[in-house]
């Protein structure tokens, strides 16, 4: 993956932060839930009564949140190095990683660790290693 360090500003990286945390909080005040996508997509597949329409609205806003800001400033260029084939085997394991940590960096990184959740920092601490880990393995051992 390839970052455009011209397009970062470190006041848009501010304020992107603050509406994460702004988003997490007003769901847990107003809805009692936690802000992790992995919960929330994977609520969609288990049907509830009276659970739909907030999760729907969520993801309708993550997907909008990009467009609405093109209207105001460009995108940063994103150039991703994998093959189609890795991204889809990256995901299943960071899919399959997400059932077995009982939740994904945003439901134990940003509103665990907000909560001070020692569980959550376990399953923080665990998925920042292992994606170093990772990275370092691909990268410097497997030179993919």
């Amino acid at each position: 993956m390839l970052v455009d360090w011209n397009q970062f500003t470190p006041w848009t990286a501010l304020a992107g932060g603050a509406a994460i945390g702004t988003a997490a909080a007003l769901l847990i005040l107003f809805n009692g839930r936690i802000a992790g996508i992995s919960g929330i997509v994977g609520g969609l597949f288990r049907l509830k009564k009276g659970d739909m329409g907030w999760r729907i609205a969520f993801i309708l806003g993550l997907i909008a949140a990009p467009l609405v800001w093109q209207l105001f400033s460009s995108l940063p260029t994103l150039k991703i190095d994998g093959s189609f084939a890795m991204m889809a085997l990256a995901g299943l394991i960071v899919g399959v990683g997400t059932r077995y940590g009982s939740g994904c960096t945003s439901g134990h990184g940003v509103c665990g660790l907000s909560r001070m959740s020692p569980r959550s920092l376990v399953a923080t601490l665990i998925f920042m290693t292992t994606g170093f880990v990772t990275v370092y393995v691909i990268r410097h051992i497997f030179q993919i």
